[in-house]
């Protein structure tokens, strides 16, 4: 378990008896009218969950994956979801980053750039030279937050999945994601 003293964030690798914790962190960020007291709320993209237990047991159980949770005093605050990703056209692995939440409440103040730093630090410690994600390309505000965290735009889209209620209930027929990616070397 690692510890940054000044704001006493602990980030620890989860485990089964989190799943409850994190569906509902989660939710909370981006999903309902609870979404809305923080910035990354998709509330005005998209209704209905954005996980789901099963979702959260599935990725605990992949060897591929790791779910990172930051806590204060115990509680979630936080969380990620890396994967490992081997690709053909490169000599090492890539890091896919997702299920990043943080606590609307606890939004707007450094926390999520530490969660994103401590994702960094384990995608190098699972060997990727690089962190990949997807982020609904409507969503400037994240992107170019990302963006100051090194990140870049690839202007490679992937279709969003209508019709898959896994991924949310859309309010608009204009959705897609777009292709963000960092080298960590």
């Amino acid at each position: 378990m690692e510890t940054s003293p000044a704001s006493r964030l602990t980030f620890r690798t989860a485990t089964p008896d989190d799943v409850p914790a994190l569906v509902a962190l989660v939710e909370s960020a981006y999903r309902g009218e609870s979404s809305r007291a923080g910035w990354t709320t998709e509330a005005d993209l998209l209704d209905g969950r954005r996980t789901d237990a099963d979702g959260v047991h599935a990725l605990l159980a992949d060897p591929a994956s790791r779910v990172l949770v930051a806590e204060r005093e115990g509680e979630p605050v936080a969380c990620c979801h890396l994967e490992r990703r081997e690709r053909a056209e490169r000599p090492s692995p890539v890091a896919y980053f997702g299920m990043f939440a943080v606590r609307p409440t606890a939004q707007g103040n450094g926390l999520g750039g530490q969660v994103l730093a401590e994702a960094e630090r384990a995608a190098a410690g699972m060997g990727a030279t690089e962190m990949q994600m997807t982020v609904i390309s409507l969503r400037a505000d994240l992107i170019a937050w990302y963006e100051r965290r090194g990140y870049r735009r690839t202007g490679r889209y992937q279709p969003f999945p209508y019709g898959d209620e896994n991924f949310g209930i859309p309010r608009r027929p204009d959705l897609r994601f777009e292709l963000l990616v960092k080298s960590l070397g």
